[in-house]
């Protein structure tokens, strides 16, 4: 229990004040983060879409994304992560609080479509600037600090957020507002002429100097698109969290808003608790690789508990399961993309890792939602083992090509 103890302080140590204040920064803006997690529930229950309709608005959340984060990445490589990032934060504000007057089928396709572009802007940037600010010994633990935070975050917000929805579903829309304003007010005021450990101007006005080879953006690395590819295909699994999930919470194991919300949660306290003693002894006991792969077999572990039963324990010890999967690829697939790219090109590395996400954010609710509908929800686990063993093999085969 001691050396337990002691692993998890000294993953805190070393960390400089700025990657704290960044994770304060994700902290305040994910706690208002409640809006994902209900909006399938919302459509369904209170606007009384059907599954399919809910599936693809949904789905144009997650094309705003990729959106968002193509031109969030270029936009960071092109103006630095601080306006991009304040301006993700403070445009986003409108959006929410518009966005209980869009009812109809068409109107909220376009709001959510829209408001996830503004908001997806911003991860690109955020993590060139966790790069940007943390030492590079201490780089994986410092998006794990980052991760954490959203983690914590995301407890607070669903579980707040099942309350409220209780109540009316517009106080989601509009306390997500208020959280993100808090958030860039924060940011703006702690980062404005806060320096890192290079200059990213200079490096942004250096280009000419640098080596040819050294100028390629992440849609030329071949091996990081194939990278990618596998992160999509674990991401695919991993987000009918954030959709098919409360759906079958509510549907079939017939939770109301309020235990829905405190499952979710339970994510949330799980990540936060064990992810960066867990990453700080998986990155001295483990390779890159062999993290992404335990980390993958961890999440169809997750859907493979769900097929016999759903009795209220099962969903938490698929939870769990789920969380560890999370903590052992997330972190670790950012710190695949720094490492494989410079100051210069950082943008698009992490432009494509947050893409391949936004990737799965489309495909994850459309095909979830659509073989949950025609087939079950025990078919669509099934389905998700079998895209999880796709992807533990491709990360096992391009991990040692990279």
């Amino acid at each position: 229990m001691k050396n337990f103890w002691n692993n998890y302080l000294d993953s805190y140590r070393g960390l400089s004040r700025a990657t704290w204040i960044l994770a304060l920064v994700m902290f305040v803006n994910q706690s208002g983060s409640m809006v994902l997690p209900f909006l399938g529930v919302y459509m369904t229950a209170s606007l009384g879409f059907s599954l399919k309709s809910a599936g693809i608005v949904l789905s144009c959340f997650g094309v705003g994304s990729i959106l968002g984060s193509f031109v969030g990445g270029w936009l960071t490589d092109k103006f630095g992560s601080f306006k991009i990032q304040t301006m993700s934060l403070f445009f986003s504000i409108p959006f929410y609080l518009i966005l209980p007057f869009f009812k109809s089928f068409e109107s909220l396709c376009i709001a959510i479509l829209f408001l996830s572009f503004v908001k997806e802007i911003f991860r690109p940037a955020n993590s060139a600037s966790v790069s940007y600010y943390a030492k590079p010994e201490n780089l994986t633990r410092a998006f794990s600090l980052n991760r954490m935070a959203l983690n914590l975050g995301y407890s607070i917000g669903p579980a707040i957020g099942g309350f409220l929805a209780a109540v009316s579903y517009d106080f989601l829309f509009y306390t997500n507002a208020v959280m993100s304003f808090s958030a860039g007010l924060v940011f703006f005021f702690y980062f404005r002429s806060k320096k890192g450990n290079h200059s990213e101007k200079n490096a942004l006005n250096r280009i000419q100097e640098i080596p040819k080879e050294k100028k390629q953006t992440a849609y030329n690395d071949k091996k990081f698109i194939l990278f990618s590819v596998c992160v999509a295909l674990y991401a695919f699994c991993f987000f009918q969290i954030l959709n098919t999930l409360p759906l079958f919470y509510k549907n079939v194991a017939l939770l109301d808003e309020k235990n829905v919300g405190i499952l979710m949660a339970f994510n949330g306290i799980i990540v936060f608790t064990l992810e960066m003693a867990l990453v700080h002894f998986t990155e001295k006991k483990f390779t890159l690789s062999t993290n992404l792969i335990i980390g993958c077999i961890f999440c169809g572990l997750s859907y493979f508990v769900l097929l016999p039963s759903h009795a209220v324990w099962v969903l938490y010890f698929s939870m769990f399961l789920i969380c560890i999967s999370e903590i052992l690829v997330m972190p670790f697939s950012s710190t695949v993309a720094v490492n494989r790219s410079n100051p210069v090109n950082r943008g698009s590395y992490m432009g494509l890792n947050a893409i391949s996400f936004a990737i799965a954010h489309v495909a994850s609710p459309f095909v979830g939602t659509q073989i949950a509908d025609r087939f079950g929800f025990n078919t669509l686990w099934t389905l998700n083992i079998i895209i999880i063993l796709m992807a533990s093999t491709g990360f096992y085969w391009i991990m040692k090509k990279m």
